[in-house]
Protein backbone atom coordinates (compact mmCIF):
# COMPACT_ATOMS: atom_id res chain seq x y z
CA UNK A 1 0.00 0.00 0.00
CA UNK A 2 2.62 2.45 0.73
CA UNK A 3 4.52 1.65 -2.40
CA UNK A 4 1.38 3.14 -4.21
CA UNK A 5 1.00 5.88 -2.26
CA UNK A 6 4.50 6.89 -2.77
CA UNK A 7 3.77 6.80 -6.85
CA UNK A 8 0.88 8.81 -6.54
CA UNK A 9 3.34 11.18 -4.50
CA UNK A 10 5.68 11.26 -7.19
CA UNK A 11 3.68 11.56 -10.10
CA UNK A 12 1.07 14.49 -8.41
CA UNK A 13 4.86 16.35 -7.15
CA UNK A 14 6.72 15.79 -10.36
CA UNK A 15 3.80 17.44 -11.75
CA UNK A 16 3.56 20.37 -10.43
CA UNK A 17 7.06 21.15 -9.95
CA UNK A 18 7.57 20.77 -13.94
CA UNK A 19 4.56 23.20 -14.14
CA UNK A 20 5.76 25.81 -11.37
CA UNK A 21 9.50 25.57 -12.36
CA UNK A 22 8.66 25.71 -16.31
CA UNK A 23 9.99 29.34 -16.58
CA UNK A 24 13.19 28.23 -14.88
CA UNK A 25 13.32 25.71 -17.27
CA UNK A 26 13.51 28.03 -19.93
CA UNK A 27 15.83 30.91 -18.51
CA UNK A 28 18.26 28.04 -17.81
CA UNK A 29 17.72 25.76 -21.33
CA UNK A 30 18.60 30.03 -22.73
CA UNK A 31 21.76 30.32 -20.49
CA UNK A 32 23.48 27.31 -20.82
CA UNK A 33 23.16 27.67 -24.53
CA UNK A 34 24.85 31.67 -24.38
CA UNK A 35 27.31 30.60 -22.05
CA UNK A 36 28.73 27.45 -23.80
CA UNK A 37 28.13 25.09 -26.51
CA UNK A 38 26.70 22.15 -26.90
CA UNK A 39 23.51 20.42 -25.54
CA UNK A 40 20.60 21.65 -22.82
CA UNK A 41 20.46 18.38 -21.15
CA UNK A 42 23.37 15.63 -20.00
CA UNK A 43 22.10 12.49 -20.10
CA UNK A 44 23.38 9.43 -18.85
CA UNK A 45 23.07 5.55 -18.31
CA UNK A 46 22.60 4.59 -14.57
CA UNK A 47 21.35 1.57 -13.08
CA UNK A 48 17.99 1.57 -11.75
CA UNK A 49 15.55 -0.66 -9.74
CA UNK A 50 16.72 -4.28 -9.99
CA UNK A 51 20.03 -3.32 -12.38
CA UNK A 52 17.70 -2.09 -14.89
CA UNK A 53 19.58 0.32 -17.22
CA UNK A 54 17.78 4.06 -17.78
CA UNK A 55 19.10 7.28 -19.18
CA UNK A 56 18.72 9.96 -16.25
CA UNK A 57 18.57 13.22 -17.03
CA UNK A 58 20.06 16.17 -16.15
CA UNK A 59 20.71 20.12 -16.98
CA UNK A 60 24.38 20.33 -18.48
CA UNK A 61 26.32 21.30 -15.84
CA UNK A 62 29.74 20.47 -17.55
CA UNK A 63 31.85 21.68 -20.43
CA UNK A 64 31.24 19.08 -23.41
CA UNK A 65 33.36 16.10 -23.65
CA UNK A 66 33.94 16.51 -20.01
CA UNK A 67 32.38 13.05 -18.81
CA UNK A 68 35.62 11.55 -21.20
CA UNK A 69 38.37 13.56 -20.27
CA UNK A 70 38.96 11.97 -16.71
CA UNK A 71 36.80 8.52 -17.13
CA UNK A 72 35.01 8.31 -13.91
CA UNK A 73 36.13 11.08 -11.86
CA UNK A 74 34.49 12.69 -8.85
CA UNK A 75 33.72 16.23 -9.43
CA UNK A 76 35.10 18.78 -7.26
CA UNK A 77 34.03 22.09 -5.91
CA UNK A 78 36.38 24.20 -8.07
CA UNK A 79 36.60 21.59 -11.30
CA UNK A 80 37.64 23.59 -14.36
CA UNK A 81 34.90 21.33 -16.26
CA UNK A 82 31.97 22.88 -15.14
CA UNK A 83 31.04 25.73 -16.83
CA UNK A 84 29.98 29.55 -15.00
CA UNK A 85 26.24 28.57 -15.07
CA UNK A 86 27.08 25.27 -14.30
CA UNK A 87 28.12 25.93 -10.80
CA UNK A 88 25.21 27.66 -9.99
CA UNK A 89 23.01 25.26 -10.83
CA UNK A 90 24.97 22.66 -9.00
CA UNK A 91 25.29 24.38 -6.25
CA UNK A 92 21.49 25.15 -6.07
CA UNK A 93 20.60 21.76 -7.25
CA UNK A 94 18.50 23.15 -10.29
CA UNK A 95 20.65 20.69 -12.33
CA UNK A 96 18.94 17.76 -10.88
CA UNK A 97 15.07 18.74 -12.02
CA UNK A 98 14.78 17.41 -15.25
CA UNK A 99 14.68 13.91 -13.72
CA UNK A 100 11.28 15.01 -12.84
CA UNK A 101 10.98 13.50 -16.22
CA UNK A 102 12.29 10.34 -15.08
CA UNK A 103 9.91 10.13 -11.98
CA UNK A 104 7.47 10.51 -14.30
CA UNK A 105 8.41 7.79 -16.31
CA UNK A 106 8.79 5.19 -13.42
CA UNK A 107 12.52 5.32 -13.67
CA UNK A 108 12.98 6.98 -10.63
CA UNK A 109 10.86 8.07 -7.11
CA UNK A 110 11.11 11.40 -5.37
CA UNK A 111 13.23 9.87 -2.81
CA UNK A 112 15.71 6.81 -3.02
CA UNK A 113 19.46 6.17 -3.48
CA UNK A 114 21.09 8.15 -5.54
CA UNK A 115 21.59 6.54 -8.99
CA UNK A 116 25.51 5.98 -9.47
CA UNK A 117 27.69 5.38 -12.52
CA UNK A 118 27.00 1.35 -14.17
CA UNK A 119 31.00 1.27 -13.27
CA UNK A 120 30.14 1.09 -9.53
CA UNK A 121 27.82 -1.91 -10.11
CA UNK A 122 31.62 -3.79 -10.05
CA UNK A 123 32.37 -3.01 -6.30
CA UNK A 124 28.61 -3.69 -5.05
CA UNK A 125 28.72 -6.52 -2.06
CA UNK A 126 25.71 -8.36 -1.53
CA UNK A 127 24.79 -5.83 1.37
CA UNK A 128 25.36 -2.42 -0.64
CA UNK A 129 23.09 -4.46 -3.39
CA UNK A 130 19.99 -3.67 -1.45
CA UNK A 131 20.00 0.08 -2.57
CA UNK A 132 19.18 -1.43 -5.81
CA UNK A 133 15.77 -3.06 -4.11
CA UNK A 134 14.25 0.47 -4.57
CA UNK A 135 14.15 3.11 -7.46
CA UNK A 136 17.01 5.84 -7.07
CA UNK A 137 15.56 8.84 -6.24
CA UNK A 138 16.27 12.42 -7.15
CA UNK A 139 16.80 12.89 -3.04
CA UNK A 140 17.81 10.87 -0.54
CA UNK A 141 18.34 10.08 3.02
CA UNK A 142 22.39 10.72 2.22
CA UNK A 143 21.70 13.86 0.53
CA UNK A 144 20.07 15.49 3.39
CA UNK A 145 22.71 14.25 6.30
CA UNK A 146 25.87 16.41 5.11
CA UNK A 147 26.17 14.36 2.14
CA UNK A 148 29.21 16.40 0.72
CA UNK A 149 31.41 15.45 4.10
CA UNK A 150 30.01 11.62 4.12
CA UNK A 151 32.19 8.62 2.88
CA UNK A 152 31.31 6.63 0.24
CA UNK A 153 30.51 3.97 2.60
CA UNK A 154 28.60 6.04 4.79
CA UNK A 155 26.34 7.10 1.91
CA UNK A 156 25.88 3.80 1.17
CA UNK A 157 24.89 3.25 4.74
CA UNK A 158 22.40 5.51 5.01
CA UNK A 159 20.79 4.43 1.51
CA UNK A 160 20.24 0.93 3.04
CA UNK A 161 18.71 2.20 6.13
CA UNK A 162 16.20 3.94 3.98
CA UNK A 163 15.55 0.81 1.82
CA UNK A 164 15.26 -1.11 5.04
CA UNK A 165 13.24 1.06 6.97
CA UNK A 166 11.01 2.55 4.04
CA UNK A 167 7.83 4.60 5.38
CA UNK A 168 6.15 7.52 3.54
CA UNK A 169 6.80 9.38 6.69
CA UNK A 170 10.36 8.99 6.23
CA UNK A 171 9.78 10.31 2.18
CA UNK A 172 8.01 13.62 3.66
CA UNK A 173 10.65 14.26 6.54
CA UNK A 174 13.15 13.96 3.75
CA UNK A 175 11.73 15.72 1.13
CA UNK A 176 11.34 18.49 3.46
CA UNK A 177 14.70 18.40 4.54
CA UNK A 178 15.50 18.45 1.01
CA UNK A 179 14.24 22.14 0.81
CA UNK A 180 16.19 22.46 4.10
CA UNK A 181 19.60 21.78 2.09
CA UNK A 182 18.38 24.01 -1.24
CA UNK A 183 18.01 27.09 0.58
CA UNK A 184 20.57 26.86 3.45
CA UNK A 185 23.11 24.84 2.33
CA UNK A 186 24.70 21.31 3.29
CA UNK A 187 26.87 22.43 6.31
CA UNK A 188 23.99 23.24 8.49
CA UNK A 189 22.65 19.38 8.22
CA UNK A 190 26.15 17.72 9.20
CA UNK A 191 25.85 15.72 12.29
CA UNK A 192 21.99 16.27 12.22
CA UNK A 193 21.08 12.96 10.56
CA UNK A 194 17.05 12.06 10.60
CA UNK A 195 18.16 9.14 12.06
CA UNK A 196 20.16 6.53 13.89
CA UNK A 197 22.50 4.46 11.83
CA UNK A 198 23.15 2.55 14.78
CA UNK A 199 19.90 1.87 15.91
CA UNK A 200 16.51 0.80 14.93
CA UNK A 201 14.93 3.71 16.02
CA UNK A 202 14.26 6.74 13.73
CA UNK A 203 16.01 9.92 14.58
CA UNK A 204 16.40 13.34 14.87
CA UNK A 205 13.55 16.62 14.42
CA UNK A 206 13.53 18.00 10.58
Amino acid sequence: MQKAIKRLIDIVLSLIVIVVFLPIWIIVAILIKITSKGPIFFLQDRPGQHKKIFKVYKFRTMKPGSDKMVKGQEVMKDDDRVTSIGKFLRRTKIDEIPQTLNVLKGEMSLVGPRPERIASLEEYDDKISKRLNMKPGMTGLAQVSGNIYLGLQERYKFDIYYVEHFSIWLDVKIIFRTVGVVLFGEDRYVDKCLVNLNSSQRGASL
